[in-house]
């Protein structure tokens, strides 16, 4: 989890408004709505005293459940990932097989459909890498 869904978090569970954690941290309410959005990021003593009022420790705050991390991990985020990289994996195949016939036989046609393949391979490497995030 990004600190700042664990700063929300238990900011709602000690039933504390942003302004009233705020005041009880030292720093303005759009400081604390930037926190939880992830523009920026609290500094160590902010870390500290927040750790103080929620009454959990340093690590809890950074680092999140890890229980609750797998939770969010949705089945089908997983099957997608496996569906995406068996794509992948016959696209890279058949672009390497192809290079040598296609521009043997069809010439630049045929390397102008040989970049097509390999465009496409490319784009769906790059939605594996994304989902992998």
């Amino acid at each position: 989890m990004e600190i700042g869904n664990q700063i929300r978090k238990y900011r709602i569970q000690n039933e504390f408004s942003q302004e009233e954690l705020a005041e009880k941290i030292y720093v303005s309410r759009q400081t604390i709505s930037n926190w939880e959005r992830g523009k920026n990021y609290p500094d160590i003593q902010s870390l500290l005293l927040m750790t103080a009022l929620f009454g959990i420790s340093l690590d809890q705050l950074v680092k999140g459940d890890v229980d609750e991390m797998k939770k969010e991990i949705e089945q089908s985020q997983i099957d997608r990932l496996e569906r995406y990289g068996v794509i992948l994996s016959i696209l890279f195949v058949i672009m390497i097989a192809s290079a040598m016939p296609l521009g043997f036989y069809w010439g630049w046609p045929g390397m102008g459909l040989w970049a097509l393949i390999a465009g496409i391979t490319f784009y769906v490497a790059c939605k594996v890498e994304t989902l992998k995030k």
